[in-house]
């Protein structure tokens, strides 16, 4: 199974993807974890990335993409992935799609976790890992993620993927359940 986590930041990608990983057998890969572990190597990719971080402005598609194009096509050829923080608009979709498709590594199914702007700035206040969760640099990623990332959901339902609405405002086990429960027939 080839899976996206889609959902506003703070509304649970990361905490939902471990579970359906270890569930399903499939690679956790969250473009976010690899970008900062990249910003704190001090690599080209973390370099090239610090600014539009900080900002809470989206990563250049060429960066993530060269990032990600290995371990999700060693993730495919295992059992399969599930993808949290890529791609974030329709042209990284796409981009990802025309890659993808000859390699059979494209997504398959997307999961997108429905979590109110409210919900989302109290999580990300609350969390507060550092520079990218300020009150002002969650406004602008709240303000992309409605802007970029939300035709993502028109987008793959008319490529015909399989497209699944979670309420994420739900306790963690109560919406870990309910996606277990929507892709066990998938597996």
């Amino acid at each position: 199974m080839r899976l996206l986590l889609l959902g506003g930041p703070g509304a649970g990608k990361g905490t939902q993807a471990r579970p359906i990983a270890a569930k399903f057998g499939l690679t956790h890969l969250s473009s976010g974890d690899m970008l900062r572990r990249e910003v704190a190597l001090g690599t080209p990719t973390g370099l090239a990335a610090r600014g539009y971080m900080d900002r809470g402005d989206l990563v250049p598609d060429d960066v993530i993409i060269g990032m990600l194009v290995q371990p999700m096509t060693d993730a495919a050829r295992d059992h399969g992935y599930v993808l949290d923080g890529y791609p974030r608009t329709v042209p990284q979709a796409e981009h990802g799609y025309d890659v993808g498709r000859p390699l059979d590594i494209h997504v398959q199914v997307v999961v997108y976790l429905s979590v109110p702007t409210a919900e989302l700035v109290r999580r990300l206040l609350a969390r507060a890992r550092g520079v990218d969760d300020t009150r002002d640099v969650i406004a602008n990623r709240i303000r992309v993620f409605e802007r970029d990332t939300i035709p993502l959901l028109d987008y793959f339902t008319t490529r015909g993927e399989k497209v699944i609405e979670i309420d994420g405002t739900r306790p963690v086990e109560v919406v870990t359940a309910a996606i277990l429960r929507e892709l066990q027939p998938l597996a």
